[in-house]
């Protein structure tokens, strides 16, 4: 839950109206991520209604793949099931998500849609993303998303993972390939905007490529080699041309060009390097992915 005072109590609803035919003995676990507005206090008020509502609030803000993880963590159920607060994800679906898990026997379910209500830009940042970490990441399904059913063992083993960047679909895509997709509407956002700006979808990308993928590592070598044999043609082509007296005056342009270039190359592949040593540094300093603050209906552990 980020900022989500608006749609919680539908989203309480629609979600106990969902899954109370298929066993009344259910748990939802709103994990509010310090989004700075009233959704904790809803969440004490849904707690108080029904017992079945288990609330968590984080320290501070540690971003949506740690919130889920914490609930992993504090989750007691045979099937999980995650979905975005903000009701783009429609709870009725749940059912059909479940059923399909369970009958051919999958310990992974995506919800994925028929045409996203996204803003075109962010459609296509979206589509150009998958592209990309399907080449970085083969075993990642290409349509995943945060509408999951997840087998509650192979949840729960994602907490097992100790990285200060975590993505929870490529820790899935490690533990299990028995996995399936149902297709399903891709609900309208009623309140507030979406939190993922594009410098945040930037860098989320980075953070997948760097900590799932050594392809970055593999393009700066590629980078290095091809710049070698680009110079050392260039640095042919100017013997040549000097030995046959086609060079008079050395030109000031070219030599700034190819100063410039190589000197990018050198910086973006130094910048990746970069990227990876500060991940190690960050791994070092044994940081906790998140830290809960206040609890309501969680069992202490």
């Amino acid at each position: 839950m980020y900022r989500s005072q608006e749609t919680l109590r539908e989203l309480h609803r629609r979600l106990t109206a969902a899954i109370e035919p298929i066993d009344p003995q259910f748990e939802l676990i709103f994990v509010e991520d310090c989004g700075g507005d009233h959704s904790w206090i809803v969440i004490e008020e849904l707690a108080k209604q029904d017992q079945r509502v288990r609330g968590i609030q984080l320290n501070r803000n540690f971003g949506q793949h740690a919130a889920t993880i914490c609930g992993f963590a504090h989750s007691g159920g045979n099937w999980i099931a995650t979905l975005d607060d903000d009701l783009e994800h429609l709870p009725e679906y749940l059912p059909e998500l479940l059923k399909t898990a369970q009958q051919e026997k999958h310990d992974l379910v995506y919800g994925v849609y028929h045409e996203r209500t996204h803003p075109f830009w962010r459609n296509i940042t979206s589509h150009i993303a998958r592209w990309l970490f399907n080449k970085a990441v083969p075993s990642l399904n290409y349509e995943y998303t945060s509408y999951r059913v997840i087998r509650g063992d192979v949840a729960r083993a994602v907490t097992r993972f100790d990285s200060p960047f975590p993505f929870i679909d490529g820790y899935l895509s490690w533990l299990t390939n028995r996995y399936a997709t149902v297709k399903v509407p891709h609900g309208k956002r009623n309140y507030g905007t979406s939190n993922y700006t594009f410098r945040k979808l930037v860098a989320y990308m980075i953070n997948v490529f760097v900590t799932f993928s050594d392809l970055p590592l593999k393009i700066a070598t590629w980078l290095g080699i091809i710049a070698f044999l680009v110079g050392m043609i260039w640095l042919v082509v100017i013997l040549g041309r000097y030995l046959i007296g086609g060079i008079s005056v050395s030109g000031y342009a070219s030599l700034m060009a190819s100063i410039l270039s190589f000197g990018g190359i050198q910086l973006l592949v130094l910048g990746i390097f970069g990227e990876y040593l500060g991940r190690i540094n960050f791994k070092s300093s044994k940081k906790p992915l998140f830290l809960v603050g206040k609890t309501i209906n969680i069992t202490a552990e």
